[in-house]
């Protein structure tokens, strides 16, 4: 596999954006990149709940269950940056932690990062162009899309140049399990204290 991958990632990013604003979500690739396209489009439904949530015009049920979403979106974004880390492992084979340096992120997390980065990127542009709002806005908002932009090509050169140091064997990574436990019945006290308990 090509160990330069990051700017393929950042274009599919925002072309998925462009496409589900105007059709829904659809998801519509093969193999690794249908893992990348699914961890986008739960941060992509992640972002609409977020802003959902922060209506306080729309009543209590409005609010609750947009946090319900959240919790979904996440749990569902999570599952698949650990699948995309899964694939990652299987493909190129990362020497053991006793032999290199090891990486504290992992690809799968470098990748959603670069996903939600898409996201801010994306809105933060429409605020550039909203017509109505003033002068100091447009100019704030510019500047912090320039940021944005920037940390976007830095984060594609890192993944990059990480998974180019995993394939010559000279950094590795694990996978890392991120065991959510608040929507686990069985894990969370304030659920499973309100399961009656069998005698």
């Amino acid at each position: 596999m090509s160990t330069k991958i990051g700017a393929e990632i950042a274009q599919l990013h925002d072309d998925s954006i462009i496409h589900w604003e105007t059709n829904g979500i659809q998801f519509n690739q093969h193999d690794f990149l249908n893992f990348v396209e699914k961890n986008h489009g739960f941060n992509y439904q992640l972002w609409l709940a977020e802003d959902r949530a922060r209506r306080d015009d729309k009543g209590h049920e409005f609010v609750y269950q947009a946090k319900r979403e959240i919790d979904h979106f996440n749990q569902q974004r999570n599952n698949f940056m650990e699948t995309i880390d899964a694939w990652f492992f299987e493909q190129l084979h990362p020497p053991l932690p006793s032999l290199c340096p090891v990486h504290s992120e992992t690809p799968g997390m470098m990748i959603d990062r670069l996903s939600i980065l898409a996201l801010k990127t994306y809105h933060m542009a429409l605020q550039v162009n909203r017509s109505e709002v003033s002068d100091t806005h447009r100019e704030t908002c510019q500047q912090k899309l320039q940021i944005l932009v920037q940390q976007r090509q830095q984060l594609q050169f890192c993944l990059d140049e990480l998974l180019q140091e995993v394939h010559n064997k000279t950094r590795t990574f694990r996978v890392y399990h991120q065991f959510k436990m608040y929507n686990d019945p069985t894990l969370n006290p304030e659920l499973y204290g309100k399961i009656p308990s069998s005698s």
